[in-house]
């Protein structure tokens, strides 16, 4: 066993499944598991079965240490799960001590979307670039910053929420309290609401040639990009990766987003620019969970 490489664990927790994946340092993915997340998802009960799940990929006892996105904000330290959004009962869990009891390995926890970033940063969509933006246009609208191959999370753990970012000073309330938020024009929810059509169903309708679906992505990109465009005076990134299901339909919305950015951003902000959609699906959480956990195992040994 002591000839065997060393690995890490990358997991994914959901609200209705928890996704681990076994990965060598350079990316490598050895072998993943997928198992039921417990209902009620309780810390206590998330704790166990994420326990039993690392016992079982772990059969080896070749990993490291464990990253672990939760889909919520985590504190600075990487230690303690704010938040957890769809799952009953998290306020402040110290999550990362708790797995650590379980399964004698260090473990670091980052928001779902960060990791997200992370992952498409390391494997997917933002290789070879330094600065980049992930977001992700689904059920809300995450983000990620990456910053000199680096997540940047802020000094309390919460930063990048990136469609949380204000488009309109007095448009529909947003559920973080906001008016108006980039999320509330470019999600699902704000796409039904706005048409009382689903998003691939209107997908469909431009594929097909559709004059009304044509022009509600030409719109939809004009707002993308009107609010990418506040997000790359501040950061200006080399890379804007666009992932979530919505982004099954970017054909239909990448170029009117990226003529709103020319329009709206000075070219100085804006050089060499690249707007690409994520390339790792739904592993790019977990991916990026295992790369935390390989950067935590660096800093460690520097």
């Amino acid at each position: 066993m002591s000839n065997q490489p060393s690995t890490v664990i990358g997991i994914d927790l959901g609200g209705t499944a928890i996704k681990l994946g076994r990965f060598l340092a350079d990316g490598t993915c050895l072998d993943s598991l997928t198992i039921p997340t417990p209902q009620p998802a309780t810390p206590e009960a998330v704790t166990e079965a994420l326990a039993t799940a690392v016992q079982q990929i772990n059969a080896d006892g070749t990993c490291v240490a464990i990253g672990l996105g939760t889909p919520g904000p985590a504190d600075a330290t990487g230690r303690i799960a704010k938040v957890a959004i769809n799952l009953t009962g998290w306020f402040d869990v110290p999550l990362a001590e708790w797995l650590e009891t379980a399964t004698h390995l260090p473990t670091i926890l980052a928001n779902d979307a960060n990791c997200a970033g992370l992952g498409e940063a390391w494997l997917g969509a933002g290789q070879n670039y330094k600065n980049l933006i992930l977001l992700t246009l689904g059920t809300g609208v995450g983000g990620a910053v990456i910053l000199d191959e680096k997540l940047f999370t802020g000094h309390q753990g919460a930063a990048a929420e990136l469609g949380l970012i204000t488009i309109n000073l007095d448009g529909p309330p947003c559920n973080s309290g906001n008016l108006g938020s980039l999320e509330q024009y470019i999600s699902i929810g704000a796409i039904r609401r706005l048409t009382g059509k689903e998003p691939i169903e209107l997908g469909l309708a431009a594929e097909k040639g559709e004059l009304e679906a044509i022009e509600f992505w030409h719109q939809y990109g004009r707002l993308l990009g009107a609010g990418l465009a506040s997000l790359i005076y501040v950061l200006t990134p080399e890379v804007i990766i666009i992932g979530g299901g919505i982004s099954a339909s970017a054909k239909y919305f990448l170029g009117a987003a990226e003529k709103e950015i020319e329009r709206r951003v000075l070219p100085i902000s804006r050089v060499g620019l690249k707007l690409l959609t994520a390339q790792l699906g739904n592993n790019a959480g977990m991916v990026g969970a295992a790369k935390l956990a390989w950067q935590m195992v660096s800093q460690k040994s520097a």
